[in-house]
């Protein structure tokens, strides 16, 4: 399969305040062929209808943002994020969560997307770090995804403070203890090498054993992985920060685990030349592409504070910065 660029669409701007309409718009200029779509797109869309947020005006809203797809002629391949599913110990707010999954089969239909991402849990309480249930709840999720016509996958992302699945090795055995053939990876380079190279509260973002633990685990990665059940990768970087990310950082939240304070507020895209990168995604990249030798969807992802500025111009800016950063890429694997 040739490589199509792809694109999540919180990347071109909060959909609290830029239009899904100019970001697919800008994509689809800047030559993007693939879109993610989140939640937020759809739920933006749905506030604007009679009723609100209702289960049939997400229907409407994914109707909606469809047709704005076929118009620029790019095409949906993911919905996310799924996030705060498994391992849920009160089973009420399980079955809610089932419920709202055949919800997002449906959006999955109507947008034309075979394939949902699904974040490891990173609540702090109310989880267990019970494999065991985890993986039940990840199996009754891909059976359902295996009822649908057509098929919906799951991509399984190990988020970066995830609680208890924090790196790929653990959502690669998650994935493996599932056993489906719609259930593989979301690989994500940010989330893998900020897990075992970085860390925020530390000078420089990196840890003293980084170079050397990333280097492993990429031999671990190819040695260990079958390609065929990595459903998609996403590709972003973060900013090297010039004060510790601790109480008194202005990204500092005592709600959010630092990895993900970095995350929210400092991402980059990869390999941005003119920005102060600081993750050594080579390596990650290497390892995917030719250790394993990759061919599937490969998204630019970014998040950034800049993100929610309501300049207009944001979405036509990084729509460019994303595809400048999509043949950086192209570039360093020839």
């Amino acid at each position: 399969m040739p490589l199509l660029p792809a694109i999540a669409s919180p990347s071109l701007g909060n959909a609290n305040v830029h239009s899904i309409d100019e970001k697919l718009k800008q994509a689809s200029i800047h030559g993007f062929k693939l879109i993610e779509i989140v939640e937020q797109d759809l739920l933006v869309q749905a506030r604007k209808l009679e009723g609100g947020v209702t289960d049939s005006n997400q229907v409407e809203a994914a109707k909606y943002v469809k047709s704005l797809c076929n118009k620029e002629g790019i095409k949906p391949f993911v919905l996310q994020p799924f996030c705060f599913y498994e391992g849920l110990l009160d089973r009420r707010e399980h079955e809610a969560k089932i419920d709202k999954l055949k919800l997002w089969m449906e959006l999955a239909k109507v947008l034309d997307v075979q394939m949902v991402q699904v974040p490891s849990n990173w609540l702090r309480e109310g989880t267990t770090g019970d494999i065991d249930v985890i993986v039940k709840d990840l199996v009754e999720m891909a059976e359902i995804g295996l009822q649908q016509d057509p098929v919906v996958s799951f991509a399984y992302e190990a988020v970066a403070w995830g609680t208890p699945i924090d790196t790929w090795e653990g959502a690669w055995d998650v994935v493996k203890r599932v056993n489906k053939p719609n259930f593989g990876l979301c690989l994500d380079t940010y989330h893998i090498v900020a897990r075992v190279w970085g860390d925020p509260t530390i000078p420089g973002c990196k840890m003293s054993t980084g170079d050397i633990d990333l280097q492993r685990s990429m031999v671990r990665l190819v040695k260990d992985v079958d390609v065929e059940k990595i459903f998609y990768v996403q590709l972003g970087d973060a900013e090297r920060l010039n004060q510790l990310l601790i109480a008194g950082h202005p990204f500092y939240s005592k709600e959010q685990l630092p990895r993900m304070s970095w995350s929210r507020n400092a991402r980059l895209f990869a390999f941005e030349a003119t920005e102060d990168g600081c993750l050594p995604l080579e390596p990650v990249v290497e390892a995917i592409m030719k250790g394993l030798k990759y061919k599937g969807f490969i998204s630019m992802e970014t998040f950034s504070k800049k993100l929610f500025d309501d300049d207009p111009e944001i979405p036509k800016l990084y729509a460019a910065k994303a595809m400048k950063s999509w043949n950086e890429m192209l570039k360093r694997l020839k």
